[in-house]
C-alpha cells in the first residue's frame, strides 16, 4: 500500500495486477530483416486498485523474437512475478527493471492510464485532438513491385516523408525504386530514409552509402550489423549519409553504457523505441545525453498495438520535436486501430489519435465493455447500455459461485462483441485472474501447450475440441469449464457426463449481463434443472415465461420469452421459446421439442422454422444442410413426430444460420423459408 497523487486529491491505494495475453493478427504478411511477420504476441498488464474501482490502467508489453533483450523463455511467468512485486511494494521501481525495457515500458503506460483516468495521458493540443505529430510513411520489405505499391499508395495518400526498409530484394533493385521516387519528387517534395537492419557487410557499407548518397536520403538506420562500434565509428564520421542506430542501443540499458556507446560511435541520430529501449523513463535517458552530444533523435513503434502506440504519441506530444516520427503502425492489425495517419479533413502524414466520439464522450475499456449489443438470435439485435457497477456486481456471483482466485489462468476465445466475453474481461478484472486470449475459432484449445483452470465456451467449440484426441485431453484438464451461448446436445452432454472436473451449462442473456444460472452437466450433482446464483429472484408470469429479478439487471424485473418449469427451490428448467412457438392448425407446437425430437435421426446441421401457410396458418418448416437423403428422411421422421408436429417442408439449405454467439439465427431461418423450391412431405 502507498501513497500515490491521483487527480488533485492524495489518495491511498492497493494495486492489483492481472496479465492478459494476446495474438495480434497483421492486415498483410510483414516483411523484416528477421522474418516475416504474420502474428505478434503481446501481453497486456491490467492495474486496478479496490479504492477507485472505476479506473483501470492498461499497459502493452511487447518483446520482438530475436531482437528484444528481454524476448526470453519464461517471458509471461516473470512479467507476472514483477507484477506480484508491484503489489507487494505498491510502487513502480523502474531502476530495477532496466534489464526489461518492454516490461517496464508496459507497466509505465499502465500507471500513466490509471492516474490519468483516460487514455489522454497528458493535457497537449495532441490529446485534445488539436494537432498532430508528423510522421513517416513505413514501406514493408517485400518484392521489387510491392515495394512499388506502397510507395504509390504512400505518396497518393500524401505522405511527404517515406522510411523504406532495405536489404532484401537486391541493392540495385532497391536503388532502382528510390530512383524512381527521386524521377518525380525531389529532395524538397519527399524526404527519403532508409533502414537497412544490419544488413550491409562493414566492407562493401561505404561504396553502398555513397550510391545512396547520390539519390539524396535524409538518413539510413543501423547500415551494419550492431556490436561493431569501430566499424560503424568510422561509417558515422565518413559516411555521405547521416547515420541513424536503432539495434545499436539494445541491451544498454545503463547510463554508463549508453554514454560509453555514444562517446564511441558519435552517430548523427539515435531512433528510440520504448519497448527496446528502456521504456520511457530509459529512453528519457537516450535523449538527454543526445542532447549533450548534438546528437537528433526522434520516435518509433517497435509494431505495438494501439496500446503501445498511444502512450508513444502521447509521450511524443510532450517534446516538441519537428522531425517526422516513425508513428505510422497504428492499422498494420486486423484488430480495430485507434490511430488514422489521414482522417477525413487532416492534414497528411500525420497522426490523430481519436480520443474524443462523435458526441465528445471520452472512450476507455470500460466504455466500451457497457455498451452492450443482443447477439440477433431470435429478432432485431438491440443495443443499450449499463453502469460499470452492475457488470462487477454479475462478476462477483460468478467468481464467488465457482471459487475463482486472484492468478488463476481463464481463457477468452469468444467474440468480444457478446456479453459472454466481455463479462470473461470483467471477471478478469473483479477477481485479478490471468487471462489467455485466443482469436474465436471452432478449436480454440488447438496449439494451447497449458490448459487454464477456467474456461467459458460455445457448445461448438466443445463439440469441435472433442473430435481432436489432443485437444479433447486439454479440455478434460480444465478445472471449471462453463458452456453458454446455445443448447446443449444430448450427445454432446453425454460425452461430458465423465469428465473428471466441473462442467456447467449457464442459463442467461446479454440483458441479464451473461449467465444468472448454472446447471451441472457432469458428476454426482448433475442435474437437468438450472440453480440460481443466491441473490436471483426467480418468478414465473401466467403465460409461463421465465422473469429474473435482481439488483445488477438493468431494468429488472426482466420478463423472458423462456417458458419454464420453476421448482418450489427455486431450481428451474427451460421448455423452450415462447416467440419460438408455431400455431399449426390451432395446435402450438415447441421449435426446440421438435428438433430434440428429430436430432437422433438427422447427423447434419439442422434448424425447425416456420412459413405463413393459407390452412393451418403456420406451417412447420425443415432445414437441413446438405448430406441427407431426403426421401430417407421423410420416413423416419413420421416414425418420432406427430401428424400435427411433422413438417409442411423440407428446405435443403447451404448452411444453417447462426449468430456470431453460436446460436441458431432464428429470424434468419425464417428469411430462408422465402422463395424458395419446396419439397413438401
Amino acid at each position: 500500500m502507498t501513497r500515490k497523487r491521483i487527480g488533485k486529491t492524495m489518495e491511498t491505494d492497493t494495486y492489483q495486477l492481472s496479465v492478459l495475453n494476446y495474438q495480434l493478427t497483421f492486415r498483410r504478411p510483414a516483411g523484416t530483416s528477421r522474418g516475416v511477420y504474420t502474428q505478434r504476441q503481446v501481453w497486456y498488464v491490467l492495474l486496478r486498485s479496490p479504492e477507485h474501482p472505476e479506473r483501470l490502467g492498461i499497459g502493452e508489453c511487447a518483446p520482438l523474437p530475436d531482437l528484444s533483450c528481454d524476448a526470453l523463455p519464461g517471458y509471461e511467468e516473470r512479467l507476472t512475478r514483477i507484477c506480484r512485486k508491484i503489489e507487494e511494494s505498491g510502487y513502480l521501481d523502474t531502476a530495477k527493471l532496466r534489464p526489461y525495457p518492454s516490461i517496464l515500458f508496459g507497466l509505465e503506460t499502465a500507471f500513466l492510464h490509471f492516474r490519468a483516468g483516460s487514455f489522454s495521458f497528458w493535457d497537449t493540443p495532441f490529446a485534445r485532438g488539436k494537432q498532430g505529430i508528423p510522421i513517416n510513411g513505413l514501406i514493408w520489405m517485400g518484392s521489387y513491385q510491392d515495394m512499388l505499391k506502397q510507395v504509390e499508395d504512400k505518396l497518393k495518400a500524401g505522405f511527404r516523408c517515406i522510411k523504406l526498409k532495405i536489404g532484401a530484394i537486391g541493392f540495385d533493385e532497391e536503388l532502382a525504386l528510390i530512383r524512381h521516387i527521386r524521377n518525380h519528387f525531389s529532395a524538397g517534395e519527399i524526404e527519403l530514409r532508409v533502414d537497412a537492419n544490419g544488413a550491409f557487410a562493414p566492407t562493401e557499407a561505404m561504396e553502398k552509402l555513397k550510391r545512396l548518397a547520390e539519390l539524396n536520403i535524409h538518413s539510413i538506420e543501423q547500415p551494419i550489423r550492431a556490436g561493431q562500434w569501430e566499424e560503424m565509428a568510422g561509417l558515422a564520421a565518413h559516411s555521405p549519409i547521416p547515420i541513424a542506430l536503432d539495434e545499436e542501443l539494445i541491451g544498454l540499458n545503463y547510463p554508463e553504457e549508453k554514454q560509453k556507446m555514444l562517446d564511441a560511435i558519435r552517430p548523427q541520430y539515435i531512433i528510440l523505441k520504448p519497448s527496446l529501449h528502456g521504456g520511457i523513463s530509459g529512453c528519457t535517458e537516450w535523449i538527454r545525453e543526445a542532447g549533450k552530444r548534438q546528437t537528433g533523435w526522434w520516435l518509433t513503434s517497435a509494431l505495438e498495438s494501439n496500446i503501445g502506440l498511444n502512450a508513444i504519441a502521447q509521450w511524443c506530444a510532450t517534446l516538441g520535436n519537428p522531425l517526422p516520427q516513425g508513428l505510422g503502425t497504428g492499422e498494420i492489425y486486423k484488430q480495430t486501430s485507434a490511430f488514422t495517419a489521414q482522417p477525413p479533413g487532416k492534414k497528411a502524414g500525420t497522426l490523430y489519435p481519436p480520443f474524443k466520439r462523435p458526441e465528445g464522450e471520452e472512450a476507455s475499456l470500460w466504455d466500451e465493455l457497457t455498451n452492450l449489443r443482443t447477439s440477433g438470435s431470435t429478432g432485431k439485435p438491440k443495443v443499450f447500455r449499463v453502469k460499470a457497477e452492475q457488470m462487477i456486481r454479475s462478476a462477483h456471483l460468478t467468481c464467488d459461485f465457482l471459487g475463482l482466485k486472484k492468478g488463476d489462468r481463464a481463457l477468452l476465445c469468444m467474440p468480444l462483441q457478446y456479453i459472454g466475453a466481455r463479462m470473461m474481461v470483467v471477471r478478469t478484472l473483479v477477481a485479478g485472474l490471468n487471462l489467455m486470449v485466443r482469436e474465436p475459432s471452432g478449436h480454440p484449445l488447438a496449439g494451447a501447450e497449458t490448459p487454464p483452470r477456467f474456461a467459458a465456451m460455445l457448445p461448438l467449440q466443445v463439440y469441435n475440441s472433442l473430435q481432436i484426441p489432443i485437444e479433447k485431453e486439454r479440455l478434460m484438464q480444465i478445472e471449471i469449464l462453463i458452456i453458454g451461448g446455445g443448447a446443449i446436445d444430448p450427445e454432446l452432454e453425454q460425452e461430458l457426463r465423465d469428465f473428471p472436473n466441473v462442467v456447467y451449462s449457464t442459463y442467461g442473456m446479454t440483458e441479464t449481463l451473461s449467465h444468472i444460472a448454472l446447471r451441472r452437466l457432469n458428476g454426482p450433482g448433475a442435474s437437468a434443472y438450472y440453480t440460481p446464483f443466491p441473490s436471483i429472484r426467480l418468478s414465473l408470469t401466467e403465460g409461463g415465461t421465465l422473469v429474473i429479478d435482481a439488483d445488477f439487471i438493468p431494468g429488472a424485473p426482466l420478463v423472458t420469452n423462456d417458458l419454464a418449469e420453476l421448482l418450489p427451490d427455486g431450481r428451474f428448467r427451460v421448455l423452450g421459446r415462447k416467440d419460438n412457438c408455431i400455431n399449426s392448425g390451432g395446435i402450438k407446437l415447441q421449435i426446440e421439442q421438435l428438433e430434440e425430437k428429430l436430432r437422433p435421426l438427422i447427423p447434419v446441421p439442422f434448424a425447425v422454422t416456420s412459413i405463413a401457410d393459407a390452412r393451418l396458418g403456420e406451417a412447420v418448416v425443415l432445414l437441413v444442410e446438405k448430406g441427407v437423403r431426403i426421401d430417407k428422411l421423410k420416413d423416419e421422421i413420421s416414425s418420432v413426430l406427430t401428424a400435427y408436429e411433422r413438417p409442411g417442408y423440407i428446405f435443403e439449405v447451404k448452411s444453417i444460420p447462426l449468430a456470431g454467439n453460436g446460436k441458431t439465427d432464428r429470424a434468419a431461418c425464417r428469411e430462408l423459408t422465402r422463395n424458395r423450391r419446396r419439397t413438401a412431405l
